[in-house]
């Protein structure tokens, strides 16, 4: 099996010379950062105790991590696993498994045993460190992973593995393309598929926080996205630490309270998360948001686009304008609405190229296309010294064509050079001979006052090749009905185009979704072929 170590050697390498260390993670994120006793980490725990770290600190536990590393018999390159809520040992792991110039791999702590056998056997990690409520699934799969568990019972192996051990440890010298990170896409389409993340991304990342993010010296920053995940681990651990920032873990589950109640008590005034969190605190209403209102300096959501009808309820709910940010765990963040350079912000628009990228939009022939015509985003390897995807791992075919890496995503240019996603390239709906992306839709069904989600697809139609179908929930109070139905079709008829309107709608409990919070409109998209085969071979 191919080593994480020999991965940059066997895939497509860009065509300019790879950086030079030597490098590792940890002086990244740490090392530059001590002799200021400087706050790292402000973790909320489930007691809704706030605990404070500092650089420090984290410098002293990662060095025992390492040396457990190291005496468990793991070298520079093998892949260490987190299945870990939100705490500080997570930071340790994460941190001691760089220092000993290993490659750590994230576990979302809602995976089943499926989804974590799939990532572990692909990774090759040789060890997990479990929180004790998570242990009992590893013992469903099979694996030759070391097991480290953290025991919630007051005797913690991790902390007893550690004890006694050195706190200085010399980081092992990289090199700028070996590998700190290996991550597994959400499975929006298709099986997961694995990539390795090499050190140069760090400062991507950091490119992302300080420029879109505009993170600032005295901004009290939160995450809200799960490490388990790119959002969450690129830019709520990786980007604020290689800036010499604190960040912020809140142990306990996302709710509405528990999301005000944080803002509050922290003082955050940089907010970052995914649109499924805001559009819940939307869904809420004003009351609960006056509180904090005029307290968030800068928002960010990222992980799928951001509906306008959401930027503009935290525009009078909060005070605050949501900047909606485009990236993919192949890439990070690529396509901003900056917050720390002057631009125009478009609502439905991603915005403009982070710098270190050149995107185009291409269309089939491969050429770029003119403004208003949907196409493929794509990103110029070449011109692109921030591009740090160089294909999925262990994959027979990769995204890359002519110098070009396809991301698989429709968008269109706007006249002011901005670029608005349309859908996932299998998502984009042909009725008619009109190209209809379901976003539009989703968006527009979301500002009637009756509707809290909407997934819109494409149906198999004899006459227009595909029919628009929209599958809604509800707001709770609120009954699903054919006049309801039609009252929804007729409201996107005339505040968006004639042509794009869904012809079906179906109310749902909860439309499916990625572990991650992005819908699955695959899935609807097979739901609603079913529904038309067992029509048609239904008696009449």
């Amino acid at each position: 099996m191919t080593t994480p170590r020999d991965y940059f050697e066997h895939v497509r390498q860009p065509p300019s010379a790879p950086l030079e260390g030597p490098v590792n993670a940890w002086t990244t994120c740490v090392g530059a950062h001590l002799g200021q006793q400087r706050e790292a980490l402000c973790w909320v725990d489930l007691q809704r105790q706030v605990r404070r770290y500092t650089f420090e600190e984290l410098d002293g536990w990662s060095a025992q991590f390492a040396h457990l590393l190291v005496a468990r018999g793991l070298k520079p390159g093998d892949v260490v696993a987190g299945l870990l809520p939100r705490r500080l040992e997570l930071l340790i792991v994460i941190l001691g498994t760089w220092r000993a110039g290993g490659v750590y791999q994230p576990l979302f702590t809602a995976f089943g045993p499926k989804s974590l056998e799939h990532r572990l056997s692909t990774s090759g990690a040789r060890l997990v460190v479990s929180a004790r409520d998570q242990r009992a699934k590893l013992d469903e799969i099979a694996t030759t992973a070391q097991i480290l568990t953290l025991d919630a019972d007051g005797e913690e192996h991790f902390w007893r593995a550690m004890d006694s051990l050195p706190t200085a440890f010399d980081p092992v010298p990289l090199t700028r393309e070996d590998p700190c990170m290996i991550m597994f896409t959400s499975g929006t389409v298709g099986a997961p598929k694995g990539l390795m993340v090499p050190l140069h991304g760090l400062d991507v990342m950091a490119t992302y926080m300080r420029e879109a993010v505009d993170l600032r010296a005295d901004d009290t920053l939160w995450n809200i996205a799960d490490p388990g995940w790119a959002y969450g681990l690129y830019y709520g651990i990786a980007g604020p630490l290689a800036l010499g920032h604190s960040t912020t873990f809140h142990e306990g589950p996302f709710t509405v309270e528990s999301c005000y109640a944080t803002i509050a008590q922290l003082g955050v005034t940089n907010l970052m998360g995914a649109p499924t969190a805001y559009r819940m605190l939307m869904a809420a209403g004003d009351a609960p948001a006056a509180a904090v209102k005029g307290q968030l300096r800068a928002v960010s959501s990222a992980g799928e686009p951001l509906n306008p009808e959401v930027i503009r309820w935290f525009d009078k709910a909060l005070g605050t304008l949501i900047h909606d940010h485009y990236g993919q765990t192949e890439t990070g963040m690529t396509l901003c609405n900056h917050h720390a350079l002057a631009h125009p912000v478009q609502a439905g628009s991603a915005g403009y190229p982070l710098p270190g990228y050149r995107l185009e939009v291409l269309g089939e022939d491969g050429k770029p296309q003119p403004v208003g015509t949907p196409g493929m985003l794509a990103v110029h390897i070449a011109d692109s010294p921030a591009l740090f995807f160089r294909g999925y791992w262990q994959a027979d075919t990769q995204p890359f064509k002519d110098g070009w890496y396809l991301t698989g995503d429709t968008v269109e240019r706007n006249d002011d050079g901005s670029i608005a996603f349309v859908g996932r390239s299998d998502d984009v709906i042909t009725s008619a001979g009109y190209r209809i992306g379901p976003f539009d839709v989703e968006s527009c069904l979301l500002e009637h006052p009756d509707v809290v989600e909407a997934g819109v697809v494409g149906k198999p139609d004899p006459e227009r090749l595909e029919l628009v179908k929209a599958y809604v929930v509800l707001r709770a109070g609120a009954a699903g009905s054919d006049a309801l139905a039609t009252e929804l079709a007729q409201y996107v008829k005339q505040r968006l185009s004639a042509h794009a309107y869904p012809r079906e709608i179906a109310f749902v409990n909860e439309l499916p979704k990625t572990p991650s919070g992005k819908i699955q409109r695959f899935l609807l998209r097979n739901q609603a072929k079913a529904e038309l085969e067992q029509a048609s071979t239904s008696p009449a």
